[in-house]
């Protein structure tokens, strides 16, 4: 199945009006709104001037994504995503206008990938099914909270930091018009009824409210 460039999610750095269709993402992690690979080499990277050459560059095994080699060009690159193209890694990050774009970055950093808890389910024997941003889960024994972001080491996925949603942490928002900015979470409030709950940033010297869906916890480690 193919998308139509004009519905295509917000978040895609490309052209609406070039042409009609689009490649569509496959079923899988960040299904709403990742990437397909394809588009990251043509259109973000510039690697590729079509189709056809980036299904090659793909077929050569030349690309990675979390580690792994991908060869199917709708495979999904969506936020906090790392990946190797060739000898230089990107990690997938938003920017001011809410748009993706690839940052680079050095090898050592793309050794590790962070996830944050969007929803946990408790399990007999005193388990838990952690589910994360990407639409991955994990069953772990250990309890953590919804809001804080797991570091993940790659390609094998073990745990290697918590990086726990509370005032003090540092946070990137990932929506709203603070897009793409990195702050110091100086409140949590809980917002009565069927609004969303609100988190206040301090920047520099300036403080502001967002929804705390755009809350993104990269480190709680100098609290």
């Amino acid at each position: 199945m193919h998308q139509k460039r004009i519905s295509a999610p917000r978040s895609w750095p490309i052209a609406k009006k070039t042409s009609k269709w689009v490649i569509a993402p496959a079923a899988g992690t960040h299904s709403k709104s990742a990437v397909p690979v394809l588009l990251v080499l043509r259109d973000l990277l510039g690697l590729a001037d079509n189709a056809k050459e980036a299904k090659r560059i793909l077929h050569n095994g030349a690309v990675s994504v979390n580690g792994k080699v991908v060869k199917n060009h709708k495979a999904n690159v969506g936020l906090f995503d790392v990946l190797r193209a060739g000898h230089t890694n990107y990690r997938m990050l938003p920017n001011p206008r809410g748009k993706y774009e690839l940052t680079q970055i050095s090898d050592d950093e793309a050794k590790s990938k962070l996830a944050r808890i969007d929803d946990i389910t408790v399990l007999k024997g005193g388990r838990f099914q952690y589910n994360f941003h990407d639409g991955t889960n994990l069953l772990l024994q250990e309890k953590y909270n919804t809001g804080d972001s797991l570091v993940f080491s790659l390609p094998d996925y073990q745990i290697v930091k918590r990086c726990e949603r509370k005032v003090g942490s540092t946070a990137m928002l990932v929506g709203g018009k603070h897009s793409g900015e990195t702050g110091i979470i100086v409140e949590l409030k809980k917002v009565a009824g069927p609004r969303p709950n609100m988190v206040r940033i301090e920047r520099e010297d300036r403080q502001f409210e967002t929804v705390d869906d755009y809350v993104f916890v990269t480190d709680s480690s100098g609290i």
